[in-house]
């Protein structure tokens, strides 16, 4: 304990009588460290530091039993508060006013008057009732002081309650106490309670908001009238969805924000689209109408899961909106949207999200039932993943998904709790009160804006119609129905609100919406500030790529003398930098396979193909579980000091900048990160970018990313994506969970030449199908089965030569002395069972079957097949497909329409594999070991 709090007891006048004005004090510290004087928090840490854990979890008792041993332990019966004297129940009065003031700030959000329809009673908050902390109508008109209030230093309680109940209890209930760092918390404070959670807003600044919720309200009636029955998910009940919209646009133009990335689900998704993003209604009212398709698509997709570009003008300038396309998976944008912030941030040199705002809207039900709101939370702060703080909008229709009860959606009082685990601040608002709303929008940028995290607005309202248009929700909600049909909209209660203001004339409002529906008559563009499409230095140039072919031919050999070159540099390590003993072998072993004095392995050619793009000018990101080292120890991408602990990325030395090579260890999520890579490849087709899974089997963990996004996305929206898919596959007697990356999945969604299915056997295969995925200008994603054991197998080697000539093989001959004309059995097979194959064939010394190796199974290479088996090898007999995977499994049933093309009629095509199971793999090795056995005997006759 220091002098000056030894020096302040010395001085101070304290008996036992004032242990719940101490306590009172403790408790505001809990809360607000600064609310309390600097020598108090000096005690409180103190004694905080005597009781193990978070300054929430110390037993009260023990704190409770020093105040009293130092009130017994004091010279006498006064006490004094910051210097100023006052009796025992003066200052038992005082504890209590403050006690009252954090119960506000604590709790206030539960008797807001946040919901247009109260459905709800309100729950009963004791620390919200002064009677509950002692005060009765006698202490009203007594003067206190404010404490931490931002306030004059001394009030009447009458005024004092008055104060917080109208900024935390009115339309507005504001959760920030959760957050532990007090700057932040302050400064929420202050923004509150200075203005009383109120923006002062001049007429004009209220006929525009007026307009706004016109509009608003403006195209679900023209909508409705023109096509009537139609689904289009209106927006009707969160009419102030579109003032909201256009603030966040507008301030964040003023901030610096130059480009604008917005995920949001079907519902009020038209009404964003012609209303904020400056959508020409006739192009709407031809996809009504079933006139217009996407350009670059082939099936395209309903009209309100459509994205958007475009561009608006700030008072900051030009502003780039994007809205993300999204199927009805509602909340499975989230991490798509990051990772195209993160594209844009990248490019433009922007490590703070300074110039790139994410902006994600949420339905409350989807918001609290599916966790990759939760994944993508965890996201918003991990490296390699920031995108600067996101601003989440959640439209909460107090309905759920469809007319259900709220109660029955989450175990949660708010839907929005989840936002908590990330320290978010929440501002619950009544969607009825549009200057509220602006109010709370207005806080929620500027909270971005200044700590760069991730904020909440609940705009409370409601849903006019069911789930869509034909809907009868009042069947099974009809006490809420009867409110809601009984409720004039709120463009409707705010234009009476200015009438009665003076702010407009009685006739005023009909205008507007006479207004409004001319320019729909006329299908004039209605967003404000909308302009032509802006070209910038940070625009991408798609074009390029929507015209090429899978089998475009491209050079991607490297010379030896390019291969060592590089390799001195990866092998340049900081002064002083100690490895660990395996990873300095590594890296020897790694400097004689550039000498060519080693056969080189998988993670030797990895690291040269993304040398050698780097150097070329792309740019490559990786990451996955245990990317940087490689859950199989073969990659050490990212080499750890054995005497500290540093890090050195030897790949961030080629290239023109360090960051143009990312690899992160990601966090235990495949869903998000995934989504996260899916969507920075759709915005930068100039990076490598790259998904690891652990083990394949895991990416099942994200199949609504492979089936909505990946494989379709292309064919219902147009948006072409490079992402590379690593999914290490093998069966090595690991059980179901280890084997399998599901291979037979994702061959049934190939279709169209949407997606390329990869199974390379050779280190040298993998190096030219790194190099082809980005020299190429085909950019679709690539799925690819990789190795397990065979990053360390014997025959699984390559020379450096091998990089030098040729490219990537779809197919691979037979590579022994085998005569053509004296096999009766060719045996085709992709991955490690190869191998197997191989040492088989050699202990029987047979030469009379040959394998041949399949290494892309789509788009499938049937020329160069039907090539070897129709001339090479047309004597002979039988062609058998051999496999790893279980009959039902694996690739056989899905390319066996294109094998059948490839063989000639005298030749037999069966089936040498494991037979039908309904789990990936066995789980006992003794099996495995059998079962391998088996089908290698039986593919090789």
């Amino acid at each position: 304990m220091s002098g000056a709090f030894e020096q302040f007891l010395q001085n101070s006048y304290l008996n036992g009588s004032n242990a719940t004005y101490i306590e009172a004090l403790y408790e505001n510290y809990l809360s607000d460290p600064d609310s309390v004087e600097p020598v108090w928090q000096e005690y409180f840490r103190d004694l905080q530091a005597k009781e193990p854990g978070r300054l929430r979890d110390v037993p009260h008792g023990p704190i409770r039993e020093a105040f009293e041993a130092l009130g017994r332990s004091s010279r006498n019966g006064r006490a004094v508060l910051a210097g100023e004297g006052m009796d025992a129940m003066a200052a038992q009065k005082q504890a209590a006013v403050l006690r009252l003031i954090n119960g506000y700030r604590v709790r206030g959000h539960q008797h807001a008057d946040t919901d247009p329809l109260h459905l709800r009673e309100l729950p009963v908050v004791p620390d919200l009732d002064p009677a509950f902390h002692g005060l009765d109508e006698s202490d009203m008109d007594t003067a206190f002081n404010t404490g931490s209030l931002f306030a004059p230093d001394r009030m009447k309680l009458r005024e004092i309650i008055d104060l917080v109940r109208s900024v935390y209890s009115g339309k507005i209930g504001s959760e920030y106490m959760h957050i532990t760092d007090t700057d932040r918390k302050r400064w929420i404070q202050e923004r509150l309670e200075k203005p009383r959670a109120r923006t002062e807003f001049d007429a004009e600044q209220k006929r525009a908001l007026l307009r706004r919720l016109t509009a608003a309200e403006g195209i679900e009636k023209y909508l409705n009238s023109k096509y009537v029955g139609q689904k289009r998910f209106s927006l009707e009940g969160g009419e102030s969805t579109i003032p909201v919209l256009d603030e966040i646009i507008q301030r964040g133009g003023r901030h610096g924000v130059k480009e604008l990335v917005l995920g949001m689900a079907h519902r009020g998704r038209l009404n964003v689209l012609i209303n904020v993003m400056g959508k020409s209604p006739a192009e709407l009212f031809a996809e009504f109408e079933g006139e217009h398709a996407p350009e670059h698509a082939n099936a395209g997709d309903v009209k309100y899961h459509m994205g958007y570009s475009s561009d608006i003008q700030t008072d900051g300038g030009a502003l780039h909106l994007a809205l993300a396309f999204n199927p009805s998976h509602l909340e499975i944008v989230n991490p798509v949207v990051e990772g195209s912030v993160r594209a844009r941030m990248q490019r433009r040199g922007d490590a703070t999200g300074e110039s790139v705002l994410p902006l994600l809207i949420h339905g409350d039900a989807a918001m609290a039932g599916q966790g990759v709101v939760m994944e993508t939370f965890q996201l918003s702060q991990a490296r390699g993943f920031y995108t600067g703080g996101t601003v989440h909008l959640v439209i909460n229709n107090q309905i759920g998904f469809t007319t259900s009860n709220p109660l029955d959606t989450r175990s949660t009082f708010y839907c929005t709790e989840v936002a908590k685990m990330v320290q978010a601040p929440i501002f619950h608002v009544n969607g009825d009160d549009p200057e509220a709303v602006l109010f709370v929008t207005q806080l929620a940028m500027d909270y971005r804006r200044e700590f760069h995290s991730d904020v909440v607005i609940d705009l409370i309202c409601y849903r006019r119609h069911g789930h869509n248009e034909a809907d009868e929700p009042s069947a099974t909600q009809p006490v809420m129905y009867q409110k809601i049909k009984a409720r004039p909209s709120v463009r409707k209660l705010y234009a009476e609100q200015l009438e009665q203001e003076g702010v407009i004339a009685a006739d005023d409002a009909k205008a507007m919406e006479r207004e409004y529906r001319d320019a729909m008559d006329a299908e004039q563009v209605v967003a404000p500030g909308a302009l032509p499409p802006q070209q910038t230095d940070f625009s991408v140039d798609w074009s390029p790529y929507f015209d090429a072919q899978w089998d475009e031919s491209v050079d991607t050999a490297v010379t030896p003398d390019r291969v060592r070159r590089l390799q001195e540099v990866l092998q340049q390590l900081p002064e002083g930098f100690e490895l660990n003993a395996r990873v300095a072998t590594v890296m020897e072993s790694r400097r004689k396979m550039a000498a060519g004095a080693l056969a080189m392995d998988w993670g030797f050619a990895e690291t040269m193909a993304y040398a050698t793009l780097l150097e070329e000018g792309y740019n490559v990101r990786l990451t996955g579980q245990d990317s940087g080292r490689g859950t199989f120890f073969h990659r050490n991408s990212v080499l750890h000091n054995a005497t500290d602990g540093a890090t050195h990325t030897p790949l961030k030395q080629i290239g023109e900048e360090p960051d143009n090579f990312v690899v992160i260890d990601s966090l235990l999520s495949e869903e998000a990160v995934l989504g996260f890579e899916y969507g920075y490849a759709t915005a930068d087709p100039t990076t490598m970018v790259i998904w690891e899974g652990q083990f394949g089997d895991f990416v099942n963990g994200a199949q609504v990313l492979i089936d909505q996004f990946i494989a379709s996305g292309e064919t219902k929206w147009g948006r072409l994506c490079g992402l590379t898919l690593y999914l290490p596959h093998g069966y090595e007697g690991q059980g179901p969970e280890h084997s399998s990356a599901r291979l037979e999945r994702f061959l049934q969604l190939c279709a169209e030449s949407n997606i390329q299915v990869v199974v390379p056997s050779t280190p040298a295969q993998f190096f030219h199908m790194i190099r082809r995925q980005m020299l190429r200008r085909w950019r679709k994603p690539l799925v690819v089965m990789t190795p397990k054991s065979l990053l360390r197998h014997k025959l699984s080697t390559s020379v450096l030569d091998d990089l030098a000539t040729g490219g990537f093989q779809l197919v691979i001959d037979e590579v022994e002395p085998i005569k053509a004309s004296g096999v009766k059995r060719v045996v085709l097979c992709s991955g490690k069972v190869y191998f197997d194959l191989l040492e088989e064939r050699r202990r029987q010394e047979r030469d009379d079957v040959a394998i041949v190796r399949v290494e892309q199974l789509y788009p499938f290479p049937e020329a160069a097949l039907s090539a070897l088996l129709k001339r090479r090898y047309k004597t002979a007999k039988e062609v058998v497909w051999c496999q790893e995977e279980p009959k039902n499994q694996g690739a056989w049933y899905q390319i066996y329409h294109h094998l059948t093309q490839c063989v000639t009629r005298e030749q037999k095509l069966r089936y040498a594999g494991r037979d039908p199971s309904a789990s990936p793999a066995v789980g006992y090795a003794k099996v495995h070991h059998e079962q391998q056995r088996s089908l290698v005997a039986d593919a090789l006759g």
